[in-house]
Order: C-alpha cells, then structure tokens, then sequence
C-alpha cells in the first residue's frame, strides 16, 4: 500500500498491516507502535479509528477502511466536529504521553529541538495551559480518510493529553499539507475551521497560539531538512512565510 512518510503498510485482504520503523520519530511525531494499539482500541468503538485486530513490539494490524484521503479543499466543517468529537472523550490523565500545554511549554518545546539559524520565536502571550484532553497531535489531510460514513483518523502513532489547539494548528499548518498533499490551505479555509469548531474559546485559543505552533512546525521542518530531507527546506519556507492567521 501507498504509506506516508515515516511507516511501512501492507493490505493484507480485508486488513492493513503497518510496520513502525523507530528512526522515523522525531521530536514533535513520536513513533510508539503501542501507543498506536492503544489508541485503536480506545477510539475505533466511537468511530474515530480504525478496528485494532492484532499488535506487536513495532506492528499493528487493524481493519482496512474503504476511502480516500480527505480532500484538502473540501469543506472543514466535518473535520472541525470530529477532532471536537475526539477532544470532548474523556480518559485518565496517563493514557497517552502528556503534550507540552500552555504558551510558555510550546515555546520550550520547539526551542530544545530548534536548529541554529531559525526566525526569533515569537512573543509569549502567557496563556495558561488548559485540562488535556486526548489529541491526535497529527491530524493533516493525508492522515484522515474520507469514508461513506465521515472522516476517520488514521495514523495514531503519535498520540498525546494535551491542549486541543495542537490538532487545530497541525491541521492548519500550509507546511504539513504541502508535504503530504502538494497544496496550501485555500484562502478561507482555516477561518472556516476555527467556525465550525464547536467551542469558540478554543478557536479563539488557537488563534492566540498559531505563531507559536507555527514556528515549531517551522522548527520540525529545519530539524528534518539537517537530516537530509530536502523537502522539508521548502516546506519550512511555505511555513514561515504563510499568513500570520488562517
């Protein structure tokens, strides 16, 4: 099967199998095949996940979905209800690895990874971190299946307690749709997002949060690029120079 970036898959009949590899993690998108199993089996009964049917030290194999990756065009608005749908579960505190949450623990987070020559970070706007919730902390067009039943998030390797603003800005970000999809964010689209999430004071979040979350994608991308993947210049180029909002 046509896999992204970091994992092997193989349709296997009715199932896929995936293969983990660990050198693929970064700072930002961990690799955890177990937090993966995890996650299948906590989400597919709420239909927000693939069925888990089997699981190893670096395997999973779960249900094959039929669909295709969500158009990066197409309307948000399904898009906004399930990540609010997965952001509104309840779990204990443990069940995933704690996202950094707050102003001041992003912008730690993306300067302990940041390679030299990165923009200034931009200003602290001391917003206090929020109750985590469960978060995808990867949910870009390619990692969303578009079913006959609305869309379903794939690719759980990497899942976190956290702020729900992360899975917003990620889904936001024009590099991380650029490196998946080949397109940008049309104008509009992001605003469109943010509205059709169901609550504002989250939206409203996100916006204050977006320079930050943007220069860690801008971080990611330069940290990936020294490592020789070439793509990932542009793309932190394609960050740094979008709009300052959706």
């Amino acid at each position: 099967m046509q896999g992204g970036r970091t994992n092997r898959l193989w349709r296997i009949g009715g199932f896929v199998l995936k293969r983990h590899d660990p050198a693929a993690a970064s700072p930002l998108f961990p690799n955890d095949p177990s937090a993966e199993a995890r996650a299948l089996t906590l989400f597919a009964p709420l239909g927000l996940a693939p069925r888990l049917r089997a699981a190893g030290p670096d395997w999973v194999i779960y249900d094959h979905c039929e669909g295709s990756t969500w158009p990066p065009a197409a309307d948000p608005a399904p898009l906004a209800r399930m990540l609010h749908r997965l952001h509104a579960t309840l779990l204990p505190q443990d069940s995933f690895r704690p996202l950094p949450n707050g102003s001041a623990a992003l912008l730690a987070h993306a300067a302990a990874f940041a390679p030299p020559g990165l923009p200034a970070p931009p200003s602290d706007p001391h917003l206090p971190p929020v109750r985590p919730c469960p978060v995808h902390a990867d949910p870009i067009p390619a990692n969303i299946l578009s079913t006959a039943t609305g869309p379903l998030l794939i690719d759980w390797q990497c899942p976190g307690m956290g702020d729900p603003s992360e899975d917003l800005a990620t889904l936001l970000s024009p590099a991380m749709m650029w490196l998946y999809t080949g397109q940008k964010p049309a104008e509009g689209w992001g605003d469109a997002l943010l509205a059709h999430y169901p609550d504002p004071a989250i939206s409203a979040r996100t916006r204050a949060l977006l320079p930050i979350y943007r220069w860690r994608i801008m971080a990611h991308c330069a940290w990936k690029a020294a490592r020789g993947d070439a793509d990932y210049a542009a793309a932190m180029q394609i960050e740094a120079t979008a709009p300052p909002q959706p």
